[in-house]
């Protein structure tokens, strides 16, 4: 939603996203990917942009081992050993060579909405974070309604009550264009 709320702006857009039952949207150029890494080389090669927003929820870990046969239960117990993925965003907002005139990220969280968002703005050098609860099963993952709450550097919010996805792309981009 955020991409095409961009595009009917007329700013030029680039979708990279994950797998997904998205189809094709006009006027928007999609660049699909399978994993973390790979949708991390996509948005360096897309670089250098005017705006990078980071709506994804790019896993923060992946198995060390990728094992291309079934694990049989041989064993009563298994320990899964998990590295750090690349950060994006927090590499688009503290990237000084490239770094996008504007960085906006999204904080899905499950507690401590609005402490954690607050956080995140300054950790990843951001100049907004879209903060939204995803512990709410009435929103956001496979709904077509959310609630999120926008918040700047400063610390200043503004909250945008339960209303479809589209609108609240559109008040998003609102706030950056």
């Amino acid at each position: 939603e955020i991409a095409v709320a961009l595009s009917r702006q007329g700013i030029k857009t680039t979708l990279i996203m994950g797998p997904s039952n998205l189809q094709a949207i006009k006027g928007v150029k999609t660049v699909k990917i399978k994993s973390s890494a790979e949708m991390f080389k996509e948005v360096k090669k897309a670089l250098p942009v005017d705006i990078a927003v980071c709506a994804a929820a790019v896993s923060d870990y992946k198995p060390i081992l990728k094992n291309e046969n079934k694990i049989k239960k041989t064993n009563s117990a298994l320990t899964l050993e998990m590295k750090k993925t690349d950060d994006i965003l927090e590499y688009l907002g503290k990237n000084n060579i490239s770094r996008p005139k504007l960085v906006v990220g999204f904080s899905a969280e499950t507690e401590d909405l609005i402490y954690n968002s607050k956080i995140k703005i300054k950790n990843k050098n951001s100049d907004l974070i879209i903060a939204n609860d995803v512990s709410n099963k009435k929103i956001g993952f496979d709904s077509d309604f959310n609630e999120v709450t926008l918040i700047e550097p400063d610390g200043k919010t503004n909250f945008i009550k339960r209303s479809k996805k589209s609108f609240i792309a559109s008040a998003i981009v609102e706030k950056i264009v």
